[in-house]
């Protein structure tokens, strides 16, 4: 039997995979110094400020922290003076802090799983969070030079932690996050979503790419289906997070030779109060069956392992493990993968 991440390597070639692809079960996420020190803080916890100077709150009944933009919170008070509001953080990190991430990668087998390193927040969303985004999504339209001038410092400082990470960690895939819409539609209208974000994530993908990283996967939970040829030139190999409003099978037959679609376990179709193992079994029947074992891996929506309400991650791993038993004819004890490392 495959190994996780050389089953995930046959599904992602549209080889020979010998089950399902299960959720994050090929790849450990991993850390590196930024945020190792980037103030967040933990579910439940008081409200931090971290290096951005971004107001961060993570309530206990949420998947994930995200920004607080009270007007006395928004970072960037007047757009046309952004940069006297906006600074990079430092990445100048020591020897010793290298080493403590770096011990991370070395304790993960990397014959069984890939060693993603983990980059969040990307480039569009950190300029809502430092701006709110009703007024971001204004100031592409209004001051787009002073947008492209934002999202450049971003870029450059992400080219900069590209290199770091590379250097000192040299992990073999990446798992970035940046979430570019609704359920139901994108942001940006497309047009304007390649004007500020194709050159400056083809460059920063480009770098991990050149530099030993094989997987580029990129976490968008989102309606985003107009916007897979832009991924596929930005150098993303995976979409995690595709929503099953995306008609994934439809996207598999255009465009799965060319990028890989991780997702439609959609978290409203199974992590919600009163969930049933049979909710897991339905919705991880109808993608399994829609869409196949290549160019696609059933998964969880959110952006890492785990869910809101406990037990729900484990039922689907259980639920595709046993629909690949019955397709593949495999035993399902059979199956080695590394523990399950939640993050949520």
């Amino acid at each position: 039997m495959l190994t996780a991440k050389q089953n995930m390597q046959e599904c992602i070639r549209g080889g020979n995979p010998d089950r399902f692809v299960n959720q994050y079960e090929a790849i450990q996420i991993l850390l590196h110094p930024f945020l190792l020190t980037n103030p967040q803080p933990g579910k439940g916890d008081p409200d931090v400020v971290n290096n951005w100077g971004v107001t961060m709150s993570f309530p206990s009944h949420v998947p994930g922290a995200f920004p607080i933009h009270t007007e006395d919170a928004i970072v960037v008070k007047d757009i046309e003076h952004w940069s006297d509001y906006v600074k990079a953080p430092s990445l100048k990190f020591t020897d010793e802090q290298w080493a403590q991430a770096k011990a991370m990668y070395d304790a993960v087998d990397g014959t069984q799983a890939y060693k993603a390193a983990f980059v969040a927040p990307g480039i569009f969303e950190q300029t809502h969070y430092l701006c709110e985004m009703s007024r971001a999504l204004e100031y592409f339209l209004t001051d787009p030079d002073e947008m492209h001038d934002m999202i450049k410092l971003i870029k450059d400082w992400e080219l900069e932690l590209a290199e770091g990470i590379c250097k000192h960690l040299k992990p073999d895939a990446i798992l970035h996050h940046d979430d570019w819409g609704s359920e139901i539609s994108t942001f940006l209208r497309p047009e304007m979503f390649a004007e500020f974000f194709l050159e400056p994530y083809k460059e920063i993908y480009k770098y991990y790419h050149d530099h030993g990283v094989e997987l580029i996967i990129h976490h968008n939970d989102a309606y985003s289906a107009t916007l897979v040829p832009y991924m596929i030139e930005m150098g993303i190999d995976v979409w995690q997070g595709c929503m099953e409003s995306n008609n994934i099978p439809e996207l598999i037959k255009k465009y799965g030779d060319k990028i890989t679609f991780m997702g439609g376990l959609d978290n409203k179709a199974v992590d919600f109060t009163g969930w049933t193992q049979n909710d897991a079994r339905k919705v991880v029947r109808r993608l399994c069956e829609a869409c196949g074992s290549k160019h696609y891996i059933p998964c969880i929506t959110q952006g890492g392992p785990g869910s809101l309400y406990e037990g729900t991650y484990q039922a689907l791993i259980d639920e595709i493990d046993d629909y690949s038993e019955e397709v593949f004819g495999i035993n399902k004890k059979d199956i080695k993968r590394p523990p399950v490392q939640l993050m949520f």
